[in-house]
């Protein structure tokens, strides 16, 4: 329950700050072209609001429904759908008696305020932590592989070579590089021989589906950690800090090898011999159906693999913070158009509130949140861009419309459009939070 809350609290707290400044883009551009604002509002305020004020014109306020967020331009046809005030004539203050350029720059205010506030938190982010990672080379004992990765073709000990012939310098972002680079081989070095491994559409999906395909191989030097109540560990008697030595005799040179022996044995009972304070003793415990023993492990050498910092001072990060904000967007992009082939099955990968929230730490992390603030920022620019009615890029298609052919489009069409647009989201929101109730039935989530 206390994870759930941290998830929240993070997730909301995010989306406000994202929600308030995508709106004061709106905002600052409709100020600057004097164009009347009469509401600032962060999430919705059907039949009523949380907190309201007026200052000057425009009435700002907290709505009680956290799907977002508004500003409401005078003269515009919004989700508002004020139909009696447009049935008067233009007036100077009013959006719709703005030249076009002006009401362009008003409607893409909200985008561009989402992509300047990500470069700026990942410009932040690499001078107060700079970027740490894991280099590939320096998975040294290889990999270990799921089920998925299993039937990709990868095998546990597989050192991760190059992706299409090409290195990866971050061993995290390989799977990422298959996925949004549509690979269709990787090379991989097993046991002393280059082997290739074919990745297909089918892949991919798969790959999209699953948690994990692939982790750095781990040496088998585990000791008990954390144990879950009423778990057969804690049953048993197992401690926190025993080490294990042995299962039923047998000694595992890599953790995987030990999981994978733990999973054969499901529902049977197993022998560990432990260390407990210098002392080895031994213990009978059972194994869950899921291959499970009941405590969460910990490693007593930290020091398996050889991180990689960098370093930057302030006038380094503000290009680095920068390209890391235009290679987000650049993944992103790759991944978004996914969607759109039926073969990968990406659409089952759509999450709503539910998925969008478990992208946070269950512990509060600063480093976590503004990382993960920055890519839901830039989510929410992209997303805001497709040319659907009701989004900013629905009025700014309209607006190239009106921009190219010297024509604007007819207030009752814009009407129609942007009701019919909200069917739209409407409806994506309800796929959206369907897929994240299936994950969740069926404990894929």
């Amino acid at each position: 329950m206390e994870t759930i809350l941290i998830k929240t609290a993070q997730l909301l707290l995010s989306l406000s700050i994202l929600v308030v400044l995508h709106e004061f883009g709106h905002f600052m551009f409709a100020r600057l072209f004097k164009t009347r604002v009469e509401k600032f509002y962060l999430f919705f305020d059907p039949w009523f609001s949380l907190f309201k004020v007026k200052k000057g014109e425009t009435e700002y306020g907290v709505g009680w429904l956290p799907l977002g967020g508004y500003v409401k331009i005078s003269g515009m046809i919004d989700e508002s759908m004020d139909k009696e005030a447009m049935k008067q004539p233009p007036k100077p203050y009013e959006f719709r008696a703005k030249p076009a350029w002006q009401r362009l720059l008003i409607m893409l205010g909200g985008v561009l305020m989402n992509f300047l506030f990500a470069m700026l938190i990942y410009i932040g982010v690499l001078y107060a932590w700079g970027e740490t990672y894991l280099p590939t080379e320096n998975v040294k004992y290889g990999i270990e592989v799921n089920e998925v990765g299993e039937e990709i073709g990868f095998q546990d000990g597989d050192k991760i070579l190059t992706v299409e012939n090409k290195p990866v310098e971050n061993f995290m972002k390989i799977i990422p590089t298959i996925v949004f680079d549509d690979a269709k081989t990787v090379q991989v070095d097993r046991n002393g021989e280059k082997v290739n491994v074919e990745i297909s559409s089918a892949d991919l999906a798969m790959m999209l589906k699953s948690k994990e395909v692939m982790a750095p191989r781990r040496p088998f030097d585990i000791q008990v950690g954390r144990l879950e109540k009423e778990s057969p560990a804690d049953e048993a008697g197992l401690q926190e800090g025993d080490v294990l030595v042995n299962v039923d005799g047998n000694k595992f040179e890599y953790y995987d090898q030990f999981a994978d022996y733990l999973s054969s044995k499901s529902n049977e009972e197993v022998t560990l011999t432990l260390l407990r304070n210098g002392n080895e003793i031994e213990k009978e415990v059972g194994v869950t159906e899921e291959g499970k023993l009941g405590f969460y492990p910990t490693f007593t050498n930290t020091d398996v693999f050889e991180l990689a910092t960098v370093d930057y001072g302030f006038f380094e990060s503000i290009p680095a913070g920068i390209q890391r904000g235009v290679q987000t967007t650049k993944d992103y992009l790759k991944q978004f158009k996914l969607i759109f082939r039926p073969e990968t099955k990406a659409y089952e990968s759509l999450g709503g509130f539910a998925t969008i929230g478990n992208i946070f730490p269950s512990q509060w992390d600063w480093f976590s949140f503004w990382n993960m603030t920055a890519f839901i920022s830039i989510i929410l620019a992209i997303m805001n861009l497709l040319p659907i009615p009701a989004l900013d890029g629905g009025h700014v298609m309209f607006l190239f419309f009106e921009m190219v052919s010297g024509r604007k489009p007819g207030e009752k069409f814009l009407e129609y459009a942007q009701i019919a647009g909200m069917i739209v989201l409407v409806a994506l929101v309800l796929f959206a939070n369907a897929n994240d109730i299936i994950k969740m039935i069926n404990g894929t989530f």
